[in-house]
């Protein structure tokens, strides 16, 4: 009998590619992500002053404030907000506050109770950001200032100190639908 390598190299792979056609192994079911959608829940742009035409002087002092919720809708899907609120400081006067709540319905399902605090406090709102920064950003933008680029936020730290903080306070396991991070 002759002893082809590449042929059950082949077999192997239509095996493996089957297996992932049919959400896995055999038998594995491990838990499920995925997201059904992700929208703007609230938005609001006010720029007290309107913007000056010295772009080339704009120096702002930026505010940002960063707080994420999640609450189980049914089953096992779940809504999670993350609000951020942008207040831009020029020459100590208020050039503008932007305030977006980035919205995003996630199905979590065959995670543990650890498992689902970190999809939903770190995970989630990760998954979130670049379009919530982004939108603050065109905001900015549209209210006649430059682009505002928000620095990128470690929100596995942020889960992490939340989770530092209730256990401080005596309060046991955070609960999924408690705020999960402020920055």
């Amino acid at each position: 009998m002759i002893f082809d390598k590449d042929k059950d190299k082949d077999e192997e792979l239509k095996d493996n590619k089957d297996a992932a056609k049919n959400g896995g192994d055999k038998g594995a079911a491990g838990p499920e992500f995925g997201i059904k959608g992700i929208y703007i829940r609230d938005l609001s742009f006010e720029a007290p002053h309107p913007p000056e035409p010295a772009a080339a002087d704009w120096q702002p002092e930026v505010k940002f404030e960063l707080n994420t919720q999640a609450r189980k809708i049914d089953g096992d899907d779940f809504e999670v907000i993350l609000k951020l609120t942008v207040t831009v400081k020029q020459e100590k006067k208020v050039a503008f506050i932007a305030e977006a709540q980035q919205g995003g319905m996630f199905t979590l399902r065959g995670f543990s109770d650890e498992q689902r605090g970190q999809m939903l406090g770190s995970f989630c709102p990760n998954t979130l950001y670049p379009y919530a920064r982004e939108l603050v950003s065109n905001l900015a933008t549209r209210g006649g200032y430059p682009p505002l680029y928000l620095a990128p936020v470690n929100f596995d730290a942020l889960y992490q100190d939340h989770l530092n903080r209730v256990k401080q306070a005596g309060g046991g396991q955070a609960s999924e639908a408690s705020e999960a991070g402020n920055a």
